[in-house]
This record gives structure tokens, C-alpha cells and sequence, in this order.
């Protein structure tokens, strides 16, 4: 994702743009899969912890990163593609490799519907498969 792309995203959702947040916004697009903080701190070695941590405390409110718990209790966060600060448009399954570790997209799965009992608001839905991925099968 180039700088323009990345100032677009962040505008959209309501944020504004500086150097730090561009920078995370390119390194969280070209993520493979969800990444943790400390692995994102390690990307972009140039902005210190607490600005990481702020910037996706920030992008987290504005609908910007999805967050997940994967499969040994490790907060990700992965880049939403929705178009809008109030609520994600493609929220999707993922997939916790029990071998390797890694967590992955699958976005061609849909998350299932529920039906929540009267009075009850979702806010989110972290849906989450464990199992051996392809690479680690073989």
C-alpha cells in the first residue's frame, strides 16, 4: 500500500494522518497475516512502544484494525478493508495453526450469523478454527 493509499484509509476513518500512523498503516497492509504488537513494533522500529500502542489503541476506536485473541491467547491486530469509522464490513475467520503458530485469514469464509437474545448488543465477533495448516500437514 503506498503513502496516498494509506492517508485515504486513515482519513475514512476519521484519523488523522501523521507520520507514525502511515507508517503502521503500510506495515499492518503488508502484513501476511494478523500481526502482534511486538511484531509490528519490530517492522517499524522507528516509532517508539507507546506510539505504537497509542496509534493502535486509536486505529482500534475508529474501526480501523481488527483485533483478535489467536490460539495461545496473543492479541493480533490485522488492517480492516471496511469504508467506514463505525462498524467493519469484513469481518471474517480465522485460522490458528497449533503447529507453527501462525494465525491466518480466511477471508472467504464468512463469519456465521447469530442470533443474540433480546437486549443483548454485539460489539464484535472473533471467530477462530485451530488446526494444522497446509504447510505444517505436509
Amino acid at each position: 500500500m503506498d503513502e496516498a493509499k494509506s492517508i485515504e484509509m486513515l482519513l475514512e476513518h476519521g484519523i488523522r494522518p501523521t507520520a507514525n500512523r502511515i507508517t503502521m498503516v503500510k506495515a499492518l497492509a503488508l502484513a501476511e497475516h494478523p500481526l502482534t504488537m511486538t511484531e509490528l513494533e519490530d517492522l517499524v522500529d522507528t516509532i517508539d512502544k507507546s506510539n505504537v500502542f497509542r496509534a493502535l489503541s486509536l486505529f482500534r476506536e475508529h474501526h480501523l484494525v481488527h483485533v483478535l485473541q489467536d490460539g495461545a491467547d496473543a492479541v493480533r491486530y490485522e488492517l480492516c478493508h471496511s469504508h467506514e469509522n463505525g462498524h467493519d464490513d469484513d469481518i471474517h475467520v480465522h485460522f490458528y495453526c497449533e503447529r507453527c503458530g501462525q494465525t491466518f485469514c480466511l477471508n472467504e469464509i464468512a463469519v456465521p450469523r447469530v442470533a443474540l437474545p433480546e437486549g443483548y448488543h454485539l460489539h464484535t465477533i472473533n471467530y477462530l478454527i485451530k488446526g494444522v495448516c497446509p504447510k505444517c500437514r505436509d
